[in-house]
C-alpha cells in the first residue's frame, strides 16, 4: 500500500514515510492509493477478537510495510488496561431502542483522541526506525481542546521526540486548559494563542511548509511531524473503532451481520466522520453518515449546498472542540470524490486560502448527498438535550455528544428513517462540567470546577476518571500566551535554533 498526496498524485510513499512526514512537502495530505476491502466473514471474525487484535487486523491492510510483529508491538502497547479504564477499550451504551452510544472516552485524557494518540507515538517511532531516520522528531499540534492533551500524554518522554501544542486562549474549557497547563514530561511544551483554533491550525500548517524553517531544523538534526488528524497515523486508528463497533453489535445479536446502520458523528475538523466513511467503503454496511455541527455550521452548509465558506462569524460554544471553520480532513474526502484529481484540489483549496470560499462540482455535490446528511444545533438546544437524556434515560453525556443526539433526532423526524444507529460519544461529561451541570440542574452554578465534578458524580452513575480527579493538586507548568503572528518565532526559540 502506497500513499499519494492530495495536492500531487505523483507523490508515492510508504506508510512509514507518510506517518513520519505528517504532511506532504507541498501541503497536501497523504491518502492510501486504494481502500482495502473487508468481507462480512472478516467482520464476523473481528467480533471475536480483543480490541488490540481488531486494530492489528485493520492496520495490516493499510500499513503493509510494517511486519506483523511491529503492528502487534504498537497495538498491544497502546490498547491495554494500563492506558484505558475499560477492558474492552471502548464501551457501547444502549441509549434507547436501536440507538447505541459508542463511548470513545475511556482513555487517559477522557476524549476520543486517545483512541489514536495512544498508538501514534508507537507508529511514529517504529516508522522512524524503519526508514533509518536519525533526526529528532518535533511534533507541532494545533488543538481545539482534546487533541492537545491527548497528544501531550501520548508523546511525553518518548525518546527522540519533542512536542509543542498551541491552543486558542479563550477557546477551550477550563478543564481542557488545566489538563494541558499541568502536563508532565521533559519533552513537552504548551502555549496559548490569541485567536481561535483556525489561527492555531493555519499557523502550524504554515510552519510545516516553510522552506526556511525546514532547512533550519535540517541543519540542527530535526524534522517536523504532526499529531493532528492531518497525519494519516492519527486517522487510521479512528477507522478501527467503527469497524469494531459494528462487529461487536453483530456478535451481541443487536444487529444481523449485513444489516445497515447509520453513524452519527459530532465533528469540526472532519477527521472523525471521515474515518467512518473509510470504514463504510472498506465494507461496513452503512446507510447514512450523519455529520453533526454546533452553531459553527460550516460543514452543515457545505454538505447541504456544496459551497464551503469560512467567511462567517465565529462562535465560542459549550462544545469547543467543534469550534472550527476550516475542516482540514475534508480535503481527503474531496480528493476521493474527484477521483484523485489533484489539480481540482489545488484549485479549491487555493481559493479557500485566498478567498475563504470554494464551490464543488455538481457530481461531487451528488456524491455528498448520497453519502452524508448534516445538521447543527446551538448551545441552548445542546443543553436541553443533555437534560432530556438525563431525565429520560439516566444517562449523562457531554456537550459534543449532545450535539450529535440533537442532530440525529432532527434527522429521524425529517426522514422517518428507523435504521439502527451508532452515535460517536466523543468525551467524558466531566471535561465540560460547567455546561453539563447547568443543563442537568437547569441553572448556572457558582461552585468551582472540582465541586462541579463532584456534583455530577452524585447525579450520575459515572465514576470520576482518575486522570481528572488528580488534576486538582497538580502545579501549572505552562503559562505562555502569544499573538498568532509570533508562532513561527516562538517555535524556533523553544527548539533553541
Amino acid at each position: 500500500m502506497f500513499y499519494n498526496s492530495t495536492r500531487n498524485s505523483d507523490v508515492k510513499v510508504k506508510s512509514a514515510e507518510a506517518i513520519t512526514q505528517g504532511i506532504s512537502s507541498e501541503g497536501g495530505l497523504f491518502v492510501p492509493e486504494s481502500i482495502p476491502e473487508l468481507s462480512l466473514a472478516d467482520i464476523k471474525a473481528i467480533g471475536e477478537m480483543s480490541y488490540a487484535d481488531r486494530a492489528a487486523f485493520v492496520f495490516s491492510k493499510f500499513l503493509t510495510d510494517f511486519t506483523d510483529a511491529e503492528i502487534h508491538y504498537c497495538t498491544d502497547n497502546a490498547y491495554s488496561t494500563k492506558n484505558f479504564e475499560s477492558e474492552s477499550i471502548t464501551e457501547i451504551a444502549h441509549l434507547f431502542d436501536g440507538t447505541y452510544m459508542l463511548e470513545l472516552w475511556h482513555g487517559p485524557t477522557c476524549a476520543f483522541k486517545d483512541m489514536a494518540l495512544q498508538i501514534l507515538p508507537y507508529f511514529l517511532t517504529t516508522s522512524a526506525k524503519k526508514i533509518n531516520l536519525d533526526k529528532k522528531i518535533v511534533i507541532l499540534v494545533a488543538t481545539s481542546g482534546d487533541t492537545g492533551k491527548a497528544a501531550l500524554e501520548g508523546f511525553k518522554d518518548v525518546e527522540g521526540t519533542s512536542i509543542l501544542v498551541f491552543y486558542p486562549e479563550d477557546g477551550v474549557s477550563p478543564m481542557q486548559k488545566r489538563q494541558m497547563k499541568t502536563q508532565e514530561g521533559s519533552n513537552v511544551g504548551v502555549c496559548a494563542l490569541k485567536g481561535n483554533f483556525d489561527d492555531c491550525q493555519n499557523g502550524v500548517k504554515t510552519i510545516f511548509t516553510d522552506d526556511e524553517v525546514k532547512q533550519t531544523l535540517e541543519n540542527n538534526g530535526m524534522m517536523f511531524s504532526s499529531a493532528n488528524s492531518i497525519n494519516w497515523g492519527r486517522l487510521v486508528p479512528q477507522i478501527v473503532y467503527y469497524i469494531s463497533a459494528y462487529a461487536e453489535l453483530a456478535k451481541d445479536g443487536e444487529i444481523e451481520l449485513g444489516d445497515k446502520v447509520n453513524i452519527v458523528v459530532p465533528t469540526g475538523n472532519f477527521g472523525n466522520i471521515l474515518a467512518a466513511y473509510y470504514a463504510k467503503h472498506m465494507g461496513v454496511p452503512v446507510n447514512k453518515l450523519i455529520c453533526a455541527s454546533n452553531i459553527n455550521n460550516v460543514l452543515t452548509d457545505f454538505i447541504n449546498t456544496g459551497v464551503y465558506d469560512r467567511n462567517r462569524k465565529f462562535f465560542a460554544t459549550v462544545s469547543p472542540s467543534m469550534d472550527i471553520l476550516i475542516s482540514s480532513n475534508l480535503e481527503r474526502l474531496l480528493y476521493l470524490m474527484t477521483d484523485r484529481n489533484d489539480a481540482v484540489i489545488r484549485e479549491w483549496f487555493g481559493k479557500l486560502a485566498a478567498e475563504g470560499r470554494y464551490e464543488v462540482s455538481d457530481d461531487v455535490k451528488a456524491k455528498l448527498s448520497d453519502e452524508f446528511c448534516a445538521g447543527f444545533c446551538d448551545d441552548k438546544q445542546t443543553k436541553e438535550i443533555i437534560h432530556e437524556i438525563y431525565e429520560k434515560y439516566s444517562y449523562t453525556c457531554d456537550t459534543h455528544t449532545a450535539v450529535a443526539v440533537k442532530v440525529y433526532e432532527d434527522y429521524k423526524k425529517s426522514t422517518g428513517d428507523t435504521t439502527k444507529t451508532i452515535i460517536a460519544s466523543t468525551a467524558s461529561p466531566y471535561k465540560f462540567s460547567a455546561a453539563v451541570l447547568e443543563a442537568i440542574e437547569g441553572g448556572k452554578s457558582d461552585i468551582d470546577e472540582y465541586a462541579m465534578i463532584d456534583r455530577i458524580a452524585e447525579l450520575s452513575d459515572i465514576p470520576v476518571p482518575a486522570a481528572l480527579a488528580d488534576l486538582k493538586n497538580k502545579p501549572e507548568r505552562f503559562s505562555d500566551v502569544i499573538d498568532k503572528t509570533e508562532q513561527k518565532k516562538y517555535v524556533l526559540s523553544k527548539l533553541g535554533v
